[in-house]
């Protein structure tokens, strides 16, 4: 496995456990379709959580959030929409949510989570 994808699983892994600690019922990961991947689906209070994560090992190309542009955010609510499609349940709404994770490997990576990521 590429070092950039080993960064990446184990950002998302931190997000995953950062996530269900703050409530958040982790249901589904890696949720792809022709149009793309969602990289955590939760739930909250009856409120679907579509979650990008954006993992870096430092700031030196900017911080992660940087990386979600208009284009992505657009993209995920319309992965949002597919994922929802797809399955049998009723959600109260969906928000889309945004986790940082800036992690050097010396043990203490820092989470950081928006929510609500509009376009």
């Amino acid at each position: 496995m590429r070092a950039k994808d080993s960064l990446g699983r184990r950002g998302e892994d931190l997000a995953a456990g950062y996530l269900a600690a703050a409530g958040i019922e982790v249901i589904d990961r890696n949720w792809r379709c022709p149009d793309g991947e969602i990289d955590v689906v939760g739930i909250e209070d009856g409120t679907l959580v579509i979650v990008e994560v954006k993992t870096r090992s430092s700031l030196d190309y900017g911080h992660p959030f940087e990386a979600i542009t208009p284009a992505k955010l657009a993209r995920l609510y319309l992965l949002a929409s597919r994922w929802k499609q797809s399955q049998d349940r009723r959600f109260a709404g969906f928000r889309v949510d945004a986790v940082s994770i800036l992690d050097d490997g010396a043990g203490n990576p820092v989470i950081e989570h928006l929510r609500e990521v509009t376009p």
